[in-house]
């Protein structure tokens, strides 16, 4: 089961917004790669924490974007950044300037569903 923002395991609700947000994506990874979710959690929360005290948000050369819909629009961010990056009318365009980014601006992006659960991750 993937989880999102709205809805992940009570484990996490006592975490800061960012960690958990950061635990919850690593925990859909762990789950895609086969492990139970008893034991995927666990292991999202500590790495969520370890990235938080290692580089969180003040990591300035970060070259990780987010894929993410936004009304009926789809949007590029940067991660923890505010504004767009870009927006396209489909997810389709925006899929095309994706595999842009990934040869000449981005390390890794991750590409969101409507729902905002994460869809994939890609990088370069």
């Amino acid at each position: 089961m993937p989880w999102n923002k709205n809805d992940y395991p009570d484990a996490m609700k006592n975490l800061d917004n960012q960690v958990k947000g950061k635990a919850i994506e690593i925990a859909n990874e762990l789950v895609n790669q086969n492990y139970s979710e008893g034991r995927a959690i666990p292991i999202a929360i500590e790495r969520a924490r370890e990235w938080a005290d290692n580089n969180g948000s003040s990591s300035s050369n970060s070259k990780i974007y987010h894929l993410v819909p936004n009304d009926d629009k789809w949007e590029i961010k940067k991660e923890n950044g505010e504004r767009a990056s870009f927006t396209f009318d489909t997810k389709k365009e925006a899929r095309d300037k994706v595999n842009d980014m990934l040869n000449d601006t981005a390390d890794k992006i991750i590409i969101h569903r409507k729902d905002g659960t994460i869809e994939d991750t890609l990088t370069s």
